[in-house]
């Protein structure tokens, strides 16, 4: 069922499902027995130096994949041993294997102008009050430069509530709008709440109260990455802290992987918060387990301007020098388990290259 909004959307998360604090504009009447994250139809709507390699000129042919129920697609970016990215290997030089069983590449090839669909999910609890200008400046200018014509991104804030501030849309402008208006909100409403007291990051008694980190991945993957194909990605502004989701870590990640979606971590701490990375801060390894398993990254840039610029730089050249492969699993039981994957690739001289891919996938459940 589909609501189209007029306003801020927020959602807020109930142990039972989740319920609409705003106003909604019924464009077709439809009520829901769980009131969930209204999904909404797509819209039509100087940087570090990049490394990447030169885009193929327009007009060159994109290639297109048919996806079939027993067809898993793996988008992976590979590096050397210096870490620079490595753009023009062949099927010949790359295996896939499944629980450690080789697999048969269906299809091999370089995504380079593959259309995108990217979620920005931005931290706006109070520990990020200071760095949040930082990163409305760089995800503004990020968007400007990585959206083409046939991309499109969203834009969502988590604090206490998790807010849609920009649904889908081609409009690098219409994001940069919707980021400016972010701005940090506790249970104290003005972002200088003390923790456990009815503001800051920690849970206060009744509904969940904090950052809802682990909901927004969760929302984002299952009410707006679920019906979009090709490649998905997912960057997260934030310290990695969690604190009052509904929403545990394994299951944001099965969400992700679910759906086919890489998540970038953007670690952006402001370290005089938490007493230069000590007590009370734990934000890192949940962090990094979010983007390692699901085939991104986590880029540590504290609050430093220059390092988040860099960071999304070097996001936006592996989102355009990624491989899809799509192989038919020889294991072909619908029973609903976690299937691990591994991807091995070899350059020049048969040396090993680092190869960034999720873990892995879920297969059918019985009767799905």
């Amino acid at each position: 069922m589909y609501a189209f909004l007029r306003g801020r959307f927020a959602v807020y998360m109930s142990r039972m499902g989740f319920r609409n604090r705003v106003t909604v504009l019924l464009v077709s009447l439809a009520t829901l027995a769980s009131a969930g994250w209204a999904q909404l139809a797509p819209s039509p709507d100087a940087p570090p130096v990049s490394n990447a390699p030169a885009p193929p000129p327009d007009g060159t042919p994109v290639a297109t994949f048919k996806q079939t129920v027993n067809l898993v697609d793996l988008f992976f970016t590979v590096k050397d041993k210096n870490g620079n990215l490595v753009p023009h290997l062949t099927r010949d030089e790359c295996g896939v294997a499944e629980d450690k069983v080789p697999q048969t590449l269906k299809s091999f090839v370089a995504e380079t102008n593959q259309p995108l669909t990217l979620g920005i999910l931005l931290d706006t609890s109070g520990s990020q009050e200071r760095v949040l200008p930082l990163e409305k400046q760089a995800g503004s200018q990020f968007l400007e430069e990585v959206l083409r014509k046939q991309d499109e991104a969203f834009l969502v804030s988590f604090d206490v509530n998790v807010d849609l501030l920009q649904d889908f849309t081609n409009s690098p402008h219409a994001l940069a709008h919707a980021m400016d208006r972010a701005e940090i909100n506790t249970a104290g409403g003005n972002g200088s709440g003390i923790p456990g007291l009815g503001g800051g990051t920690v849970p206060t008694v009744g509904d969940p109260k904090g950052t809802l980190l682990y909901d927004a991945i969760n929302l984002a993957s299952n009410e707006k990455l679920n019906r979009e194909t090709g490649r998905k990605a997912m960057i997260i502004l934030t310290d990695g802290e969690d604190e009052g989701s509904n929403t545990k870590i394994g299951e944001a990640i099965a969400a992700a992987n679910r759906n086919n979606v890489i998540i970038y971590v953007i670690l952006c701490a402001d370290r005089a918060f938490y007493g230069g990375y000590g007590f009370g801060y734990s934000g890192y390894s949940a962090a990094k387990r979010i983007s390692d398993e699901t085939g991104g990254r986590l880029i540590d840039v504290g609050n430093n301007g220059p390092k988040l610029e860099a960071a999304f730089q070097q996001i936006q050249d592996e989102l355009r020098t990624q491989y899809l492969a799509s192989y038919t699993p020889s294991n072909t039981k619908d029973d609903g388990g976690f299937r691990k994957i591994s991807v091995d690739c070899h350059g020049d001289g048969g040396q090993n290259l680092k190869v960034q891919v999720r873990k892995g996938y879920y297969a059918p459940s019985p009767g799905s």
